[in-house]
């Protein structure tokens, strides 16, 4: 990922979410997501990442961004773990189930298992099924934690995934 692919990146995030969690967060919440607000976020923290945070953009035959992907090291709290962490998949909605997200999350695996990282850990919404199938898909499995998400005063329940890197 470059600086100049953080508009597009924010636009699939922010579609993505309107679409993958539409019945699951606040519609308020998802009604006042702004990609150009989201886009200079995007730029801030890809500017201030820091080490061993990677973001990664599948790009079409064009040559358009059509897939993001961010890993990096996992946090228990403010203290890093060996683990890495998935933070964040994102795919055009147009693209679902093409097979972008199964090559953005094989290569950030790769990545984290060639830093060293032991296993990859992600959180997902417990009740979006549809993530919680493409995990399972790319060998991710429910290792039992729970945590409530905030989302306009609403706790929405997430669940943590975990799978083994092999190096």
């Amino acid at each position: 990922m470059t600086r100049d692919d953080c508009e597009r990146v924010a636009l699939i995030r922010v579609r993505g979410w309107r679409t993958a969690y539409r019945g699951l967060v606040p519609q308020v919440y998802l009604d006042g997501m702004d990609p150009a607000g989201d886009a200079e976020r995007r730029r801030v923290l890809f500017d201030s990442a820091p080490a061993g945070v990677e973001n990664l953009v599948a790009e079409d035959e064009r040559g358009e961004v059509v897939g993001w992907a961010c890993h990096g090291p996992y946090r228990e709290g403010e203290r890093a773990t060996g683990d890495a962490e998935l933070y964040a998949i994102y795919v055009d909605p147009e693209r679902l189930g093409a097979g972008v997200g199964q090559a953005l999350i094989r290569e950030s695996a790769r990545r984290c298992a060639a830093a060293g990282h032991p296993r990859m850990l992600l959180w997902v919404l417990r009740d979006n099924a549809r993530a919680r199938r493409f995990y399972e898909r790319a060998g991710f499995r429910f290792d039992g934690t729970e945590e409530p998400f905030l989302v306009e005063g609403v706790e929405v329940p997430e669940v943590r995934y975990a799978a083994e890197l092999v190096g």
